[in-house]
Parts: C-alpha cells; structure tokens; sequence
C-alpha cells in the first residue's frame, strides 16, 4: 500500500515516466512536466529519492535507480493496454459519428 500511495501523489507517476529515457536536470524535468509548481516537483522528487526510486548525479540530473527502473519496466504493458484502450475508444467514437 506504501507504494500505492507514493505512485498516487500528484505528478510522481509522470516524473518516473519523463525520466524512463535517462537522466534530466531539475529545470528540464519541470519543463517536461508542464511547468509543476517547483514546490511540489521538489517535494516529489525528494519522496522518490527517499524511496530509492530515483537517485540525483551532480552534472546530470535526475535518473532512475535500477528499483526504479523496474517499476518503470512493470508499468509498460499497462501503457500498452492503455495505448490500445484510447485507440479502440477513438474508433468507438469515430463509429459512432
């Protein structure tokens, strides 16, 4: 549940996502991230690295830990159920038309 709660929070799951091609600096993550109120971006990036899902590297930023690759990995058919759900709903509503 611990994880559940922490993935819920606001913005954390598009963080992991933003970083699942590598390492951003904090300016580009909030950039990434549609401008997230530096507040809130710091607050989840620190529950995240207290969680060993992200580790910060002086000069490159933000990246994944190998835990939280695996959780990145772990979300991926997901994402493609999801891919296929917003197609099929696409072409429910083209049909429908």
């Amino acid at each position: 549940m611990a994880l559940l709660d922490l993935l819920g929070r606001r913005w954390t799951l598009r963080i992991l996502w933003e970083l699942r091609d590598g390492p951003l600096t904090a300016r580009a993550l909030r950039s990434a991230c549609d401008e997230a109120s530096p507040t809130v971006l710091q607050a989840r990036l620190a529950d995240l690295r207290q969680a060993g899902l992200l580790e910060h590297t002086a000069g490159r930023g933000y990246g994944l830990t190998a835990s939280g690759t695996e959780l990145l990995d772990a979300f991926m058919p997901l994402y493609a159920f999801a891919e296929r759900w917003a197609g099929d709903k696409l072409n429910d509503a083209t049909d429908a038309g």
